[in-house]
């Protein structure tokens, strides 16, 4: 809870915070993004954002930037200061020893290591604490860490290109390209938000995808990892993902060490997942991603992967790039669902965004609970 309520000033700084917290979007990975000011006497005089995993957390930056200036002074942190020594020191300690007085925080840490302990050793160090203040677009900026703390597995967004009509690719498999360049810019944007991009076996072999981010835009992302589910180890050793930098894992539930060996040797990690009505349980795929820290997949996929998400309840978002023209009843659709016996077993949505994007919409779609 606030030790009291907070001010316009307060508002402005926490405001400014979450400004330099989004800075650290294609960048701080596994970590959230968190951005810190420190305010002394109504003036600003440190700034810092968290820019990578294993360095300086933001409070840390901030800190370093105001000097003595820290003596006595507010500082506004995006998030709870972590209490824990990882690859870092603590950020409760350095506030503490820099002569912070007052630290006001947007939302508390859902990580079990910190969640309340962090504002706790702050008050009990004589520090006054204040918190809830601009928490919702705090959580928002990390929705996918709070997912994996949370729910142990990531958040997870389908992106579709579609025609006017819903559809995403003619009836023989062409797709390329049902929207236009800004579009498809736009992908790549989301692409270097994401921990890892997701597909499926049929897409790799219909497309050929390269699932990475390659616009110059994002070059300073850290690249997602690459994820196949390929239940019977389909996937060609000279496909051109596996071609490229980075890391691609291929999930399978096949028992091929031949095969395995094929994958491995041409780049890619194979792992044995769990299987369910004989392909790799989607379930057992989030809770290894979450294992390996990663906070937001994309999936780029065909109908029947994404309508396997949404039928069981797995998708957090639906981002659909919609053109204006037609493909006609033949062409494949979004969704591959079980037949649905009554209205009540619909999948609903929730839009909560559109822009246009080139000649293009962008639509964005919340998925409802079941």
């Amino acid at each position: 809870m606030s030790a009291a309520p907070h001010t316009i000033s307060d508002r402005e700084h926490m405001a400014r915070a979450l400004q330099l917290a989004e800075r650290g979007l294609y960048t701080a990975d596994p970590n959230p993004c968190v951005g810190c000011i420190i305010v002394k006497d109504g003036k600003v005089v440190g700034e810092g954002w968290h820019q990578f995993a294993g360095e300086a957390h933001a409070e840390v930056n901030a800190l370093a930037v105001a000097g003595k200036g820290a003596q006595g002074a507010t500082a506004y942190v995006t998030l709870e200061p972590c209490c824990h020594a990882g690859r870092t020191g603590a950020c409760t300690e350095a506030l503490y020893a820099a002569g912070i007085s007052r630290v006001v925080f947007a939302v508390d840490d859902p990580n079990p290591q910190v969640a309340g302990k962090g504002a706790e050793w702050l008050r009990q160090h004589g520090i006054e604490v204040s918190s809830d203040l601009l928490a919702e677009p705090a959580t928002d900026l990390n929705a996918g860490f709070w997912s994996r703390m949370q729910r142990k597995r990531p958040r997870v967004v389908s992106k579709l290109a579609v025609s006017l009509d819903g559809r995403t690719a003619l009836a023989n498999g062409d797709s390329q390209w049902i929207t236009g360049a800004a579009a498809r810019l736009d992908v790549q944007r989301l692409r270097a938000r994401s921990s890892a991009v997701l597909t499926g076996v049929a897409t790799v072999l219909a497309d050929n995808p390269s699932l990475n981010v390659r616009a110059a835009e994002y070059e300073h992302c850290i690249q997602p990892l690459r994820v196949i589910l390929d239940s019977k180890l389909r996937t060609s050793p000279h496909a051109k993902t596996l071609s490229l930098p980075g890391k691609v894992l291929i999930l399978t539930v096949s028992d091929a060490p031949d095969k395995a060996a094929v994958l491995t040797a041409a780049g890619a990690e194979v792992v044995v997942l769990a299987a369910e009505q004989g392909r790799v349980s989607l379930t057992a795929v989030l809770a290894l991603l979450a294992e390996r820290e990663l906070n937001n997949v994309l999936v780029e996929a065909g109908s029947v992967l994404n309508g396997s998400f949404l039928q069981q309840g797995l998708l957090d978002e639906v981002v659909v790039y919609q053109a204006a023209h037609v493909l006609g009843g033949d062409a494949f659709g979004m969704f591959a669902l079980n037949e649905l016996e009554d209205m009540s077993q619909r999948p609903l949505l929730e839009l909560n965004g559109v822009r246009r994007v080139g000649a293009d919409l962008r639509l964005s779609y919340r998925v409802l609970p079941a």
